[in-house]
Parts: structure tokens; sequence; C-alpha cells
């Protein structure tokens, strides 16, 4: 099969990388899931240009320049990232499964392997979502809510140095021992 994702315009002499077709590739009980999946990168994607839009802004604003140059690299690394990285396995995750039942009538050993990718892919999906919930639990467990960040901000808390250090002292545990600045080296080349 062709590829056809990214569609890219004629003019560019770039060809597509991926083969994606969700009527094909993906069974009919998770296309809507996946696509699902593809809207929330799509949106991602939208959010990092916006942000290059927003830090244009602030820089010409007279904020820095440099907040621009990161915005550009997120938005030309993170796009792609995002989608091999993320989107793509999730992709191959339903992919894998429905290429895997499907090749039994085949061929059952080659079949069997190919269960293995399709398992791992879900069991990595399963793991970032157990990763999400668990990061969410911290949260709710540490007495954050939505509305009791509604209220910080309402109140100004959050500009108040010693209430976000005893925040942070909250999350951070012991700290580590103070140091100089500026550590003492031996002068020239004379390294012990």
């Amino acid at each position: 099969k062709v590829n056809n994702f990214p569609p890219l315009p004629k003019f560019i002499p770039l060809k597509p990388c991926f083969y994606q077709n969700f009527a094909d590739e993906i069974p009919i009980d998770y296309q809507f899931l996946v696509k699902r999946i593809y809207h929330v990168w799509i949106f991602y994607c939208i959010t990092l240009a916006v942000n290059l839009i927003a830090c244009l802004a602030w820089w010409i604003g007279g904020g820095y320049g440099v907040n621009f140059g990161l915005a550009i690299l997120w938005l030309i690394l993170f796009s792609p990232c995002g989608y091999v990285c993320w989107f793509r396995p999730a992709y191959k995750a339903f992919r894998g499964w429905l290429a895997a039942i499907t090749f039994f009538s085949t061929n059952v050993a080659a079949a069997v392997f190919m269960l293995f990718p399709a398992i791992m892919f879900t069991m990595s999906a399963v793991a970032m979502l157990i990763c999400i919930l668990r990061v969410h639990k911290i949260y709710r467990g540490g007495g954050g809510s939505f509305q009791k960040a509604q209220d910080e901000w309402n109140s100004g808390a959050w500009r108040n140095p010693p209430s976000r250090e005893a925040q942070y002292s909250n999350f951070s545990g012991n700290s580590l021992p103070e140091y100089p600045t500026v550590p003492n080296y031996p002068s020239g080349n004379q390294w012990p």
C-alpha cells in the first residue's frame, strides 16, 4: 500500500512516510477510539502552533526571544515525535490485533509471533494509562483539586514566595546540602 500520511502538497519534494487508513486497518469496534486518539494528537499540534504565536506576541511585546525559538523547536520536533511515539503505537496496537487474529487462518505459528507486538503495544498503552492515573491519584491525595487551584489563583496565593516554597518542600522531601555557588578549582592545569 502506498504511504498516505502526512498528506503533503505536490510542490513539496518529500513523500508521505506512513500508511494510515482507519477503515482498512482498524476493527470497526475501535475505529471511533483510534480516531479520537488521532484528534487528540491533532489538537496537541494545534496547541504547539498557538504556543508559537503566543511566544511571538510575547517577544514583540517586550518579552524574551528565546521562548519564541523554543516554541519553533517544540513545534518542529514534538509534532512528529508525538505522532511517531504516541499516536502510532496506539494505532499499531489496534492494527496488530486485527492482523494477528486474521492471520491465524493462514499460518498459526506466524500469527502467534504476531501476537507478541500486539500484546506489547497494548501493555504499553495500559502502562501509560496507569501512570496517568497514578499521577492523578497523587495529585488528588495531596489535597489538590480544581476548586482549590481556582481558589489559590483568585486569592493570589500562587504569587506568595513562602507559600510556593512550602508547597515545593511538601513534594521534594529532604533537601540537598547547601554548596557555594562557585566551586573552588585548582589554579592552572594541576588537577589532583
